[in-house]
Order: C-alpha cells, then sequence, then structure tokens
C-alpha cells in the first residue's frame, strides 16, 4: 500500500476521525521538518514504556510507581466513587474542579447494537467497590458519571441495577441534567459539570 494511504488509513481509525480529516494529517506531516515527525516519531515509541495503567481507577498515568498519584492521594474524598467511561472524562471532572472523590474508569458505554456489557470493566469496578469499602468506613457513594446520550444512558441503567442488587446499602447516584441531551462529558465545561454533580439523583 501506498505510504500516505497507510497512514492516513491509520488516522481514520481514531475516535471521530474521517477521511478528509486524516487525509489533512498526513498532509501536515508531509508539510512538517524531519525533526517534527521525528517528535513524532519518538513520543509514540515512549508511550508504551512511560505510561502504565493504574490498577485501581484503571486510567492511563506516566509515572515510575504503579498506583497513580490520584489514588495515593490521602486529601481525596473517600467517601465516593465516580464511575466514567473514558480518561477524557475522567479529565473532565478533574478540570471542573468540583469532584474530589475516587475514580474509576470503565472503559467504555454499551453498545445500543449488542447491549452487551462484554469489554467494559466489571468485574474491576466490583472488586474497587469492595476495597474502598474495606478501605475506607466512610465509602457509601458511587457516582454514574456517564455521557448524555443512549449508550450513556443505558449502561447507567444496567450499572445501577447491577450495583444495586450486588452492593444492597451502597448509595448509587447519576449526574443531574445539567449536561444538555447527547452531550459529551468530555467537552463540558466546568460549569456544566459542577451544576450535573449537585444535581445528581
Amino acid at each position: 500500500m501506498d505510504p500516505i494511504e497507510r497512514l492516513s488509513s491509520l488516522f481514520e481509525k481514531f475516535p471521530g476521525i474521517g477521511p478528509r480529516q486524516a487525509q489533512r494529517f498526513v498532509q501536515f506531516l508531509l508539510r512538517n521538518s524531519t525533526s517534527g515527525r521525528r517528535k513524532l516519531i519518538d513520543a509514540l515509541e515512549n508511550l508504551g514504556g512511560a505510561v502504565h495503567q493504574c490498577p485501581e481507577c484503571m486510567r492511563f498515568h506516566a509515572g515510575n510507581k504503579k498506583i497513580c498519584n490520584m489514588c495515593t492521594n490521602s486529601e481525596r474524598n473517600d467517601s465516593q466513587l465516580a464511575v466514567v467511561a473514558s480518561d477524557a472524562d475522567l479529565g473532565a471532572l478533574e478540570r471542573s474542579g468540583t469532584y474530589r472523590g475516587r475514580y474509576f474508569v470503565l472503559g467504555g458505554t454499551i453498545s445500543l447494537a449488542s447491549e452487551k456489557m462484554s469489554g467494559l470493566r466489571i468485574k474491576e469496578l466490583n472488586m474497587r467497590i469492595n476495597d474502598l469499602r474495606n478501605r475506607y468506613e466512610k465509602f457509601g457513594e458511587v457516582i454514574l458519571a456517564f455521557p448524555a446520550n443512549p449508550e450513556g444512558d443505558a449502561t447507567e441503567i444496567r450499572l445501577r441495577e447491577e450495583l444495586e442488587q450486588g452492593f444492597p446499602l451502597l448509595k448509587v447516584t447519576s449526574l443531574g441534567r445539567g449536561l444538555s441531551t447527547g452531550s459529551e462529558l468530555e467537552y463540558a465545561d466546568p460549569e456544566t459539570i459542577k451544576s450535573a454533580l449537585e444535581g445528581r439523583r
């Protein structure tokens, strides 16, 4: 395959990137200097060695330690756990400056085509909840913080059922509708996220 076409097809696999955007990326790299392209190559090669997945919250982080700095931070609120779909959603909640509890990255949302939860970290979430219950006496709330779209809503409903059956004494809440329907959490502004957290139900 032609190198330009091959790189374009790889860029097309990125979320939200279509053929036109992929071709623009390739054209940008072609216009860039050799040293600029080398920096990108080095960054990609270093990604695997320098980035780890935290075994507690499941987010990717850079650092020498196995457990990330959020999970080892003793100043965080130990009474709450926010379950998010992706690392990007976790970042959005954190940037809002409103939420200071613990996190868990589920790894996506339910696909409405199959309505299966396979591929999502349900087993790991149950283990994380059990760990928090054993470690912190005041732990008592799980916040389901998913996008305000059909996939996020379906994930919230199914996960709420699972958690209420498995942990009947646990308070399970969801983000309020400060988020407009159809919106992605990662693109929401801090005030919107604050409103959604305050209005959780």
